[in-house]
């Protein structure tokens, strides 16, 4: 069945978290409106990254299961999703600071500090997920996209830290499937026993 799923279908549902964090801000009356919407749209960002980073690893442990397949097929799809709600991320704290001299205050924060790190290394990421760009870069276009790890660490690390780490159970919480099943995909290639090769 989901191999039957328009991808603009898949683009809708992906787009419906934002759709009502937006309308929210919009028809709110309360002044911290846009403050509250902070959150949900980086969480979401985040998200979007742990279940595109998920399709290898749930394939190799599901080897010949659909799901895997189909994830790992769309995961670029998640991938721009988590940039675009990195981005409204990014519009709601640019506004809600009211000025550069407030957002320049706080940019050596850690938790403010590794949301922008985080959000550069998402720049190149995004610019190189279209069919053109895997195109153009060949072989050099898995070597850009691994750069997600780190921004997957940078990610972490900014949930974590919000609000003097109160942030940290539930970001390992959404990270922990990721955690796992990165630590499987690391065992099954360096760690694991093989059978001793004949002489």
């Amino acid at each position: 069945m989901l191999s039957r799923l328009s991808p603009y279908l898949l683009w809708l549902l992906l787009a419906l978290p934002a759709i009502g964090i937006i309308s929210d801000v919009l028809t709110s009356v309360d002044p911290k409106a846009l403050k509250h919407a902070l959150h949900p749209s980086g969480e979401f960002a985040a998200r979007f990254m742990i279940i595109s980073m998920m399709a290898t690893p749930l394939a190799m442990l599901f080897k010949g299961k659909s799901f895997p397949r189909w994830l790992k097929k769309n995961r670029r799809y998640f991938g721009v999703a988590a940039f675009a709600y990195a981005t409204l991320h990014l519009v709601f704290y640019v506004i809600s600071r009211g000025s550069l001299e407030k957002i320049l205050g706080q940019i050596t924060h850690f938790d403010i500090l590794t949301g922008w790190l985080a959000f550069l290394i998402f720049l190149p990421l995004a610019a190189t997920s279209f069919d053109a760009a895997v195109r153009a870069l060949g072989p050099r276009w898995k070597s850009v996209q691994r750069w997600v790890y780190a921004a997957a660490v940078l990610t972490l690390l900014h949930w974590a830290a919000k609000d003097g780490w109160e942030g940290l159970p539930p970001a390992l919480v959404n990270f922990a499937p990721l955690i796992a099943l990165e630590g499987y995909r690391i065992w099954y290639w360096y760690i694991r026993p093989r059978p001793a090769r004949a002489a």
